[in-house]
């Protein structure tokens, strides 16, 4: 091994230090030099409803598969050969009610923390986060005992998050929902 050799490691190890010092200070840059339109949030967010228009606090879960939605007064329904679901959303900032009704995608079976399993109806729904518009699947459920009445699971953020668990409120919910920064899920 020549002389050269040991500085060539030294000075690499101190170049990986400075990038590795460089990416937790402004990972957003880091993110966007590597090519991925990810951003990064907090694991709780400010979060708009596009229909109806309401604000909410969304708990961000990657443990959690499925998005969860706090509802009331879930009737199943046909019409014209399809399955709809009507429900009852509050505003818990306004106590304003929003009756919705939805085409029902599909009907989920969760499995709750007790081992009870629990049948929950799935809708689609707009959702506005961080400069973002996710069309995506929310089960209803009565989620009135929780803080946040929203909860985001991994299939809602794969497409456009990460997660720091160690943050809040990293984002605003400023959105057009016409703009080309939609994430699908």
């Amino acid at each position: 091994m020549s002389r050269i050799e040991p500085a060539l490691r030294r000075s690499t190890g101190f170049a990986l230090a400075a990038v590795i010092i460089f990416s937790t200070s402004c990972p957003t840059s880091l993110l966007q030099a590597a090519g991925l339109d990810l951003e990064i949030v907090g694991w709780v967010e400010r979060v708009r409803l596009i229909d109806p228009d309401i604000s909410l606090k969304a708990k961000l879960d990657t443990g959690a598969e499925t998005s969860s939605l706090d509802v009331e007064l879930v009737k199943k329904f046909r019409k014209e050969e399809k399955r709809w679901v009507r429900f009852r959303l509050i505003d818990r900032s306004t106590e304003e009610e929003h009756i919705i009704v939805r085409e029902r995608l599909r009907t989920v079976s969760i499995i709750r923390h007790d081992g009870e399993r629990q049948l929950r109806p799935v809708v689609r729904m707009k959702i506005c986060i961080a400069g973002r518009v996710l069309d995506t699947e929310v089960s209803l459920i009565d989620r009135s005992e929780f803080t946040y009445p929203l909860l985001l699971g991994r299939k809602s953020l794969a497409s456009f998050a990460l997660v720091d668990p160690g943050s809040t409120y990293l984002s605003e919910p400023e959105c057009d929902p016409e703009s080309d920064r939609s994430a699908g899920s």
